[in-house]
């Protein structure tokens, strides 16, 4: 995939948080979903969080929304979140 801006890949190097997380070998890091969708997930988001000590889900440790194989699990599991949301 092309690192230049897509429906797939955004990167806003102008962001004050950028990167918000490490960003590992080669420099690849994927903005567009800045705010995961996977969040409201919660325990089932599959991504490396935790919870701290107030209660609050940390995602500090996870990657999966910024790296390049994963934009179809994260769509994946937005479309999960939507199903979920058509049955309340």
């Amino acid at each position: 995939m092309s690192e230049k801006a897509s429906d797939r890949y955004f990167r806003n190097e102008a962001c004050p948080y950028f990167p918000c997380h490490p960003t590992g070998e080669g420099g690849y890091f994927n903005c567009l979903f800045c705010y995961c969708p996977l969040y409201a997930l919660g325990d089932e988001c599959g991504g490396r969080f935790y919870y701290a000590e107030n209660g609050v889900k940390c995602c500090d440790n996870c990657t999966i929304p910024h790296e390049r194989e994963n934009y179809g699990y994260v769509m994946e599991g937005a479309a999960k979140l939507c199903e979920r949301m058509k049955r309340k």
